[in-house]
């Protein structure tokens, strides 16, 4: 997700498409979450890891 999310936040700043930008920070910050969730041990949906 984190990888989806700054590919999109790439297109949409090369392209000028602000929909692919905003998507592309949503996707980013959620995977990012979900990494340091599962990096300190935390169970993520219902996984000891999130990759």
């Amino acid at each position: 997700m984190l990888v989806l999310g700054v590919i999109l936040l790439v297109v949409g700043f090369v392209t000028g498409i602000s929909i692919l930008w905003t998507i592309g920070i949503i996707l980013a910050v959620i995977g990012l979450i979900l990494w340091v969730l599962g990096s300190v041990g935390h169970a993520v949906a219902g996984r000891r890891h999130y990759w």
